[in-house]
């Protein structure tokens, strides 16, 4: 045994025999430093296990197990990495709260963890040590309301759309240009929407799929999704594909088959000149020709590395103008007639999303203006 696995030993017997009352959380991580860090971080809140790869965690969790309330894992790792870990601690451990850390976002990897590990939530690194914090508290607290026999349907409804945000915010991070925008567009889609007198359950439908209509930016190389300036024409129909691929990640998610074909439509037109499929009128589910009036909206009025945002008054004139072209021109017309909803939505996107949101009331989404994405530039 080594000098530094000695001293982890003491540590961890210390704390059982010290705060026995505290909750105890597994880290998991094979860069030395990370596992400092987020030791340096927690343990004197919680007591604290570590390991190196998923398959040191493994022994840890068949030692320890029934102690531990939540494991924070890394996802590129030696040996085992951590969805696979994960999903072994499912198997015998579901109880445990899980939190994966990752710096290479993969859909492979986003399909498995909602689907196999129940995981709590998606971090990507590097990693704002706060907001970590709030998501280990968080998670300790379902934890608590689990072993406690107080999570009913609302709760675990709660865990799966706290799962649908974080992957939501982790796209939305990925470039400052686009910070909120996922959000916004599910705002501004979710007033058009409740505007029609649509049934609660098909808004919630629409406000899922308004929050991952862009998920198939994930899989978009990094020098075409945050290029500084205008896409070539060989980028853009890279670009182009994400839609499609959009639909594939969410079609493999238990629960969110319905709306892959909305995401994948949202880039329709209906003259039938948008993409994938050129689909026409009609053709395109209305959820889709809902987003995409909220998304095209949202991305006039917000600033990109090659143009400032466009007035709110000069947007509603593009929509007008591009009714029955580029839009369904009754949810155009619509939609104009909600102008000066939608520009203080956009002016005020948190307390106008507690008003619409249909998708558990208790979850604190935390809406990115378009006014503040607009001051990167």
């Amino acid at each position: 045994m080594s000098a530094y696995e000695f001293s982890e030993s003491l540590d961890i017997v210390f704390n059982f025999l010290k705060n026995d009352k505290k909750h105890t959380i597994l880290i998991v991580d094979d860069e030395i430093n990370n596992l400092q860090l987020l030791k340096r971080t927690f343990r004197g809140q919680y007591n604290i296990l570590t390991a190196g790869n998923g398959v040191e965690a493994l022994s840890v969790v068949k030692e320890y197990g029934n102690e531990i309330s939540l494991i924070v894992s890394d996802q590129k790792m030696p040996v085992m990495e951590g969805t696979d870990f994960l999903k072994e601690v499912r198997q015998t451990h579901p109880q445990i709260i899980k939190i994966l850390l990752t710096g290479h976002v993969d859909t492979d990897i986003i399909i498995s963890s909602i689907n196999d590990c129940d995981l709590f939530q998606y971090v990507l690194k590097p990693f704002d040590v706060e907001e970590l914090k709030i998501a280990v508290e968080k998670g300790i607290d379902k934890y608590e309301m689990s072993t406690n026999n107080k999570v009913y349907y609302n709760e675990l409804r709660t865990l799966f759309y706290e799962t649908i945000r974080s992957i939501s915010n982790a796209l939305d991070t990925k470039d400052a240009y686009t910070n909120g925008h996922s959000l916004r567009v599910t705002l501004y889609s979710m007033i058009l929407a409740k505007e029609l007198n649509l049934d609660e359950d098909y808004l919630e439908d629409i406000e899922i799929a308004g929050l991952l209509h862009d998920i198939g930016k994930i899989a978009m190389p990094k020098n075409i999704l945050c290029k500084n300036g205008r896409l070539t024409d060989e980028e853009f129909n890279v670009m182009k594909s994400h839609p499609a691929k959009g639909e594939k990640i969410v079609l493999n998610i238990n629960k969110l088959e319905t709306i892959s074909s909305w995401v994948k439509a949202h880039h329709e037109k209906y003259d039938g000149s948008g993409y994938p499929l050129g689909l026409k009128g009609e053709e395109i589910p209305l959820a889709g020709r809902i987003i995409a009036l909220a998304d095209t909206y949202d991305a006039m009025t917000s600033t990109r590395s090659y143009r400032k945002a466009l007035e709110h008054d000069v947007a509603i004139s593009e929509i007008k103008r591009c009714a029955g072209t580029q839009f369904d021109p009754k949810l155009a017309e619509m939609f104009v007639s909600l102008a000066s909803t939608i520009d203080e939505a956009r002016k005020n996107p948190e307390e106008y999303y507690s008003k619409y949101s249909l998708l558990n009331k208790n979850i604190n989404f935390k809406l990115i203006s378009a006014e503040e994405t607009n001051r990167v530039s």
